[in-house]
């Protein structure tokens, strides 16, 4: 059973100011839903009815045009140079989902337009991350003239470096911070860039990797190549775009949005060969996949072929012409991940009994462990759960080739990437995010290193930030809830990062019945307000069935789904928290 975890509660404050308290009436008359529903629109910077249109029915023309991104006209003329030429091409991307199915996209356009193109993907244990000086190797031997790095690519200066010493070219798409220098490539598209004005800075990889696609597409040389089936082309690789936006956690707004969602409609009603036996094979029912399924099923499997063995078969399945051998493929992904969760299990046992050891009280404010056993491919994993355990940034490392390799991971409000900086001193490079890193360690500088670590979390985690939060976007009675009112906020997914699910508290109501635990540590029961009854599950919170004794009084922190009864859909609970009173 999970340990019973106290979060703290934060409502957001009410819109303010006379024009956003107009803006919530006047499109909730617009609109014609629950003024609850547009003030959260509302905080969320949908403001107006064209920006609600844009929200809910997202399309293509929402797009933005991909040659505001600085080195856009350079990388499509560059492109465009090498298929006139019949130059070899290859597309190299990083071994996770971003980069796995960037590389399939853009190697299965430029395959459709007649390039000689090969995909390299990095052995995660063997080749590191990113783009190598092997990997540029690896491309000179095929004969290629022109590199297009997907998801990596926009600190590896040297690498480029030499490859332009070998007389090959490259095109970077990247979505990661740069370095204090950019590389030496003919063309560098990172929305990140200093200087770039494309204005949504939130693409993943894959995503900056669709904007040269759609640029490419544009091209009237390209468009005489395919005609008018270039047109569905670039619509049917949105389902490459959403598997890569929705696993690397990116912020789902703006543009991010219109893509995931549209794709997300793809993945459910016309899938790709690949995606379909990837979605059967993992269970999954076709018309109700989620972002959240994306993120939790089916990017693990697509993952598990890197972190394993060779991420390369993740490229194979997603540009697979025949379901048949999609199908083959997907299976080994499916028993590859059934490994990579064994595997997981294992050392997430060993490493939480190493914390339980080494954990004084609440006194440590991060963990950090190094054995050099551990397997490479599942560490990022591991810490994930432990962060979820424990509640503390957490840096898991074990030992490559005579080095510490590690994965970083953080809580809400601890910049996990700022901090590694302030220890850059004790580190041999690292890389990587808010909430995630990469680093490596000299392993005889391991214990040096996790006490500067430590150092810096025990002065940047306040209190405050110590103690989890739920952040609740509205206070409602039970008797809001109504049906509308459930499938107006189901439109609002697909979530994620910055359009997350709205959490909601009621307070004072009673629990009605005996509640109970169902299942794997679920808690069910009912509660009963003015009248109105409701089901409540809270999924592996069993550890809260004190809180719920028959008749309590208690306040519900909770999302919202649609259940059934007596065959007519009605809300239910899905609980965060309880607190009793």
């Amino acid at each position: 059973m999970s340990p019973v975890r106290e979060y703290r509660w934060t409502v957001r404050p009410a819109v303010e100011g006379i024009d956003a308290q107009a803006a919530v009436k006047k499109l909730a008359d617009e609109l014609g839903v629950s003024p609850v529903l547009t003030e959260i629109l509302v905080s969320r910077g949908i403001d107006t009815f064209q920006k609600a249109r844009a929200y809910f029915r997202p399309a293509l023309e929402d797009l933005v045009d991909p040659f505001l991104m600085d080195g856009m006209r350079t990388a499509v003329d560059r492109i465009l140079r090498a298929l006139r030429a019949g130059e070899h091409l290859v597309v190299y991307g990083d071994y996770d989902v971003d980069g796995t199915d960037g590389t399939a996209m853009v190697w299965a356009f430029l395959k459709s337009v007649g390039a000689t193109v090969d995909s390299i993907i990095p052995e995660r244990l063997k080749d590191g991350y990113g783009l190598s000086q092997a990997g540029v190797d690896r491309a000179h031997a095929l004969g290629a003239t022109l590199i297009v790095s997907v998801d990596c690519g926009i600190t590896a200066v040297d690498q480029i470096a030499y490859a332009g010493t070998l007389g090959i070219d490259v095109v970077v798409c990247d979505h990661h911070e740069p370095g204090e220098s950019l590389p030496p490539a003919v063309a560098v598209l990172d929305p990140l860039k200093p200087g770039c004005p494309y204005p949504f800075k939130h693409l993943c990889g894959c995503g900056v990797g669709y904007k040269l696609v759609q640029a490419l597409a544009s091209e009237d040389e390209i468009r005489a190549r395919r005609g008018d089936a270039i047109d569905q082309q670039l619509f049917q690789y949105l389902q490459y775009v959403t598997l890569a936006t929705t696993a690397d956690i990116v912020s789902l707004s703006g543009e991010n949005r219109t893509l995931v969602k549209l794709g997300l409609e793809l993945i459910n009603f016309d899938p790709l060969p690949g995606i379909r036996a990837l979605t059967e094979t993992s269970g999954l029912t076709r018309g109700r996949i989620s972002s959240g399924q994306i993120v939790f099923v089916l990017a693990p499997r697509i993952n598990a072929v890197g972190r394993l063995g060779d991420a390369g078969r993740a490229v194979e399945l997603l540009t697979a012409d025949s379901y048949e051998r999609a199908l083959e493929l997907a299976r080994i992904m499916e028993d590859e991940n059934l490994q990579r969760r064994k595997i997981d299990e294992e050392t997430f046992a060993q490493a939480q009994e190493i914390v339980e050891q080494l954990l004084q009280g609440d006194n440590d404010s991060a963990i950090v462990l190094h054995q050099e056993q551990w397997h490479p491919g599942v560490i990022g994993i591991v810490a994930s759960r432990l962060v979820e355990r424990y509640y503390r940034p957490t840096i898991l490392m074990t030992t490559v080739d005579g080095v510490a390799k590690g994965s970083a991971r953080s809580v809400s409000g601890f910049n996990i990437f700022e901090a590694l900086k302030r220890c850059e001193d004790k580190i041999i490079q690292f890389g990587g995010h808010k909430y995630a890193a990469g680093l490596t360690v000299e392993v005889e500088r391991v214990d040096e290193f996790a006490k500067a670590f430590k150092e810096v979390a025990d002065e940047l985690l306040t209190e405050e930030l110590r103690t989890p939060e739920i952040r609740i976007d509205a206070e409602v009675a039970l008797s809001e809830l109504t049906p509308k009112f459930v499938r107006v906020l189901g439109q609002f997914a697909p979530f994620g990062p910055d359009n997350m699910r709205p959490v909601f508290a009621t307070r004072n109501v009673e629990v009605l019945g005996t509640p109970r635990i169902v299942g794997k540590n679920h808690l069910r029961f009912k509660v009963r307000s003015n009248g109105h009854v409701l089901d409540a599950i809270g999924f592996n919170l069993g550890g809260l069935i004190g809180r719920v004794q028959p008749g309590r009084r208690v306040d519900v922190a909770f999302s919202l789904d649609e259940g059934e009864y007596a065959g007519e859909t009605v809300p239910q609970l899905k609980i965060r928290d309880i607190k009793a009173l």
